[in-house]
């Protein structure tokens, strides 16, 4: 049996519960792999695991950074690993659950990261960004590297400037350093276990019916409360779906009604982006959950492919 369980999907997928469920049957522990449930006070609208969910299962990685930091998938693999690999040494099973496939990939991949020393360059590129514009920025990554400037929107400042940074401090391009990281074998060997419904729609309407809950649980008043904290409207956590609609409402733009919509609308859309990436894996075993179809018996499919497993 494997020690290590990946539990991947899209939102609303049901990846909590099959976690928790796993955990109680395999002595478990779960990670959480999720980029906006690392953030505190932002419980409602990332769908953070309540302590009755957890049933007593150990869950790591909540509530690991305040929200008006910045967080990335460095830093993410920085903290799970020693967690991981403190529940293997243990004897335990990892079962890592969530929806953010570039951590969860790069966890189990033990990527190596392009260092980022503090030699003030991102500090001069952050300038000069702000007096050239991002434009001149982007042809400037452009000439240097070409493959990540092809992949970077003009929008997407933090990475365009982190690609320069990576080159001015290493020589290397960030795209030449991640080809050459993803040619190492993966330090772990997970069982990859990828929820999905059957016809989508099924999907789509859980989806529907989770906003619903989360404006019946309290989440504007959390968003409230985290503006009035002193958490700024635009750092990177509150532009987080079923945040930024309801800041907008908040600010008058919107009705929250009309948030509501738009947080569904976005969420169908990052679901579709999610099952995209994760059927790129083709050591995924798809649990699709058929009309007529009850959670036990994905639980009973997925008990079954772990004991099936190494063996």
């Amino acid at each position: 049996m494997s020690n290590i369980i990946c539990i991947a999907g899209p939102t609303a997928s049901g990846k909590t519960a099959l976690a928790v469920e796993l955990a109680k049957v395999f002595q478990g522990e779960v990670i959480s792999c999720d980029s906006m449930q690392v953030y505190k006070g932002m419980d409602i609208g990332t769908a953070k695991p309540t302590r009755e969910e957890m049933q007593n299962i150990p869950h790591h990685m909540l509530d690991v950074a305040e929200p008006d930091e910045d967080f990335s998938v460095s830093r993410y693999c920085e903290m799970a690993t020693p967690i991981l690999d403190d529940i293997l040494a243990s004897g335990k099973t990892a079962i890592i659950a969530g929806g953010t496939g570039l951590y969860m990939d790069a966890l189990i991949r033990g990527n190596s990261f392009a260092p980022c020393p503090a030699t003030g360059a991102r500090e001069r590129l952050e300038k000069e960004a702000d007096r050239m514009g991002m434009d001149v920025m982007l042809t400037k990554l452009q000439s240097i590297d070409p493959d990540s400037a092809a992949r970077l929107h003009l929008a997407d400042r933090k990475r365009i400037l982190r690609a320069l940074e990576v080159y001015e401090e290493t020589g290397e391009t960030i795209t030449a350093h991640n080809k050459r990281t993803q040619t190492i074998p993966p330090r772990y060997t997970p069982l990859w276990l990828g929820l999905d419904f059957e016809p989508r729609q099924a999907l789509y309407d859980r989806i529907d019916a989770r906003v619903s809950i989360m404006l019946e649980n309290g989440l504007v008043k959390e968003i409230e409360n985290l503006l009035s904290s002193g958490i700024p409207a635009k750092c990177t956590a509150m532009q987080a779906i079923g945040y930024k609609e309801f800041v907008a409402a908040l600010e008058g733009h919107i009705t929250v009604e009309e948030a509501a919509d738009e947080v569904r609308k976005a969420s169908r859309h990052y679901a579709k982006r999610q099952l995209t990436w994760f059927r790129r894996n083709p050591e995924m075993n798809w649990l699709t959950r058929h009309p007529g179809e009850e959670f036990s018996e994905i639980l009973a499919k997925a008990r079954q492919l772990v004991r099936q497993f190494d063996r």
